[in-house]
């Protein structure tokens, strides 16, 4: 069965966050929710960017409230701020988008000395979800939504105790590694606050091949060969960015979702969304709960999810 923008049920009353919600997959999700009436927070490091996105949509969505704020995912103090302004002012989120990414970069390390993608694509939203939850636990029912990608499959062998490629780095790999954590994240999310008792469920989404700035951003920055033929790719015959953001949307509002899922173009790199499936390999549960002990050791925190289901009630 087919699934659009027009089967999002009216989402009035209901606050989004999605991260980089300034372009591409997150520029989309943001439009659709603005329509069907939530208040949608707009995530972004590059604040001008985002304004004038913001901007762009407005007409578009004239009912939406969006409140545009920064946020730099590859930064623990950048994330702190976001999340302490955010609680501040919103005591309940019902949507969080882990959306925003970096692609096949150079070797690069964040502020906080973590690889440029892992650190960004995974530990940013891995630390963001943790200073969230306890508002998404307020909700009725609250989603989180974490993008992952094919480009799981390349992350080649699974090491825990190399995920950050201190040594042979290569940017596809790396980048494979963030989006494989990012699916693990969300199967292992789903996993503990089910066994806590929640409402709140998670779930993972794959654009497919949608033509967005990321490619481009990424032969930008690195000039690589790879790269351009990616750029060159998606261009060629990628989907939209609007087609491309419909399996997060679907997983985020589809009544009938079910926490847990993988939900993926009908046909791989483009088509419908629809509940992909995920094989014995990438849902071992010794990889999913080892990528949560690495995450919480590199960051510095512990995530207890059941603790914070037991401090809401």
């Amino acid at each position: 069965m087919s699934w659009s923008e027009a089967d999002i049920p009216d989402q009035s009353g209901r606050v989004a966050v999605v991260t980089g919600g300034n372009g591409g997959l997150g520029l989309e999700t943001v439009r659709q929710l603005g329509r069907k009436g939530a208040h949608v927070i707009m995530a972004a490091r590059n604040l001008a960017k985002a304004n004038k996105a913001a901007a762009e949509i407005r007409p578009d969505v004239s009912d939406a409230a969006l409140d545009v704020r920064s946020l730099d995912l590859s930064s623990v103090a950048s994330i702190d701020e976001f999340a302490t302004g955010l609680t501040a002012k919103y005591k309940s989120i019902d949507l969080l988008f882990n959306n925003a990414g970096v692609m096949a970069t150079p070797q690069q390390e964040t502020a906080d000395g973590f690889e440029l993608q892992f650190g960004t694509n995974h530990l940013g939203h891995f630390y963001l979800t943790y200073l969230l939850l306890p508002v998404l636990l307020q909700a009725r029912a609250a989603r989180i939504v974490v993008t992952t990608s094919t480009a799981r499959f390349s992350a080649g062998k699974y090491d825990l105790d190399n995920l950050h490629l201190r040594d042979g780095y290569k940017p596809w790999e790396a980048y494979g590694i963030s989006k494989r954590a990012n699916l693990h994240f969300a199967l292992e999310l789903n996993k503990r606050l089910a066994a806590a008792g929640a409402g709140t469920t998670a779930y993972a989404a794959d654009p497919g091949f949608s033509k967005t700035d990321l490619q481009a951003t990424s032969s930008r920055a690195s000039g690589g060969f790879s790269q351009r033929i990616s750029h060159i790719g998606v261009e060629r015959i990628g989907q939209s960015a609007a087609r491309g953001a419909l399996p997060q949307l679907r997983a985020g509002t589809d009544p009938a979702a079910r926490g847990g899922s993988l939900y993926r173009p009908s046909w791989i790199a483009w088509g419908d969304p629809v509940v992909g499936r995920i094989g014995q390999r990438l849902r071992k549960a010794e990889d999913l709960a080892g990528l949560w002990r690495v995450s919480e050791e590199d960051l510095g925190t512990t995530f207890d999810v059941a603790a914070m289901v037991a401090q809401s009630r």
